[in-house]
């Protein structure tokens, strides 16, 4: 058996599933075994062949996948697996070994024999499944007790014979363990990692981030209205809400949005929302005011409107009380008299005086 330090190895469990054969026999260590893409693997096997065969007189011994025209394809020499393979036989075992593993080199690996007479050979079937897939590394959060909690690492492929885990503490190496502990409410950021391969590493797991916190439409809300409130926090695990009032022991709602409806003068205070997840907690505050007079552009739309309204219904009144004047005032008036006639009625005591002041002589010879 083989390793590469610069790449994962998988080794396989020595399950022995023996095929046999007129004396062949082919006992693989594993027949299913799960790789992480860019990792390498190594299959292992022992076999056995007849008495009557002597081992110079097995010429070829080599691994496959496909046939071609009902012969196996030998895998050093199928182009989708060059520079990629490598194996050895003894005269008890044989192993394969692929490096850099894809997804497309899953499939059924068999281990085949021919001799020097054309109607020896034999095949050990069924061989070793590979499934080649991403680890889908995930660190699993559990609660040892009120102090500390425990961080294992699983992967969605069977990874129990793997060389072991890196811990990664925002991003530098800590320890290489199954499992780790950390301290409750840590803000630090953890993951997990194969080791001895570097490109495959867990999302990391932290506690919530300190809370941003909006309201919507504004902090200071109209009587009557609807207020909004939401919360979100940077976290993994994702971060559970629950949002609290001043002076309140018990919550007001849970959820990342909180709705306010009708909003009153009672409902100014301080809220919080909590976010909390497996990792720890954190909590952000909120004041929210009520006004009584409600939002001042639309009051004072409002009062210039009616403000227009009264004085239009002013100028109409007046105009209406000027015009029905005016008609009295017409009706009433009678014909104007000639003006020589009215100047003679008028001042009838001028002729008199006009009498009076005639020549005095005259006056003498009339007596």
């Amino acid at each position: 058996m083989s390793s590469s330090a610069g790449g994962l190895v998988v080794f396989l469990l020595s399950v022995q599933v023996i095929q046999s054969q007129d004396g062949w026999g082919v006992t693989y260590r594993q027949t299913e075994v799960c790789a992480v893409k860019g990792s390498e693997v190594e299959i292992n096997c022992n076999y056995t062949y007849p008495p009557g065969i002597r081992y110079n007189d097995i010429k070829e011994r080599f691994w496959f996948t496909k046939e071609k025209d009902g012969e196996p394809v030998d895998l050093k020499t199928d182009s989708e697996y060059s520079g990629r393979v490598e194996f050895e036989c003894s005269k008890t075992s044989c192993y394969l070994k692929i490096t850099n593993v894809r997804e497309s080199d899953s499939a059924e690996y068999k281990l085949t024999f021919r001799t020097n007479k054309p109607s020896e050979k034999y095949t050990g079937s069924p061989g070793v499944t590979l499934s080649v897939t991403d680890p889908g590394l995930q660190v699993q959060v559990n609660r040892s007790n009120s102090t500390w909690l425990e961080l294992t690492c699983h992967s969605s492929c069977d990874l129990s014979h793997h060389p072991g885990y890196n811990w990664y503490k925002n991003e530098e190496i800590i320890q290489n363990v199954s499992s780790l502990l950390v301290s409750s409410g840590s803000t630090d950021r953890y993951s997990c990692g194969l080791r001895g391969s570097s490109g495959h590493r867990s999302p990391a797991v932290y506690g919530p981030r300190s809370p941003s916190v909006s309201v919507s439409p504004s902090a200071e809300m109209m009587e009557g209205g609807s207020v909004n409130l939401t919360c979100s926090a940077d976290a993994n695990p994702a971060a559970n809400y629950t949002w609290y009032k001043e002076h309140e022991d018990s919550p007001r709602a849970s959820g990342q949005m909180f709705t306010i409806t009708d909003f009153r003068a009672e409902h100014s205070g301080n809220y919080s929302c909590e976010a909390q997840n497996e990792m720890g907690r954190s909590t952000s505050t909120l004041h929210l005011i009520t006004s009584p007079g409600g939002d001042t552009t639309t009051m004072i739309i409002n009062i210039t409107r009616w403000t227009l309204v009264v004085v239009m219904l002013i100028l109409l009144l007046v105009f209406c009380l000027w015009m029905r004047k005016k008609k009295a005032v017409s009706s009433t008036t009678e014909p104007h008299e000639p003006r020589e006639a009215v100047e003679m009625d008028l001042h009838p005591e001028y002729e008199d005086l006009s009498a009076q002041r005639e020549d005095p002589e005259e006056q003498e010879d009339q007596v």
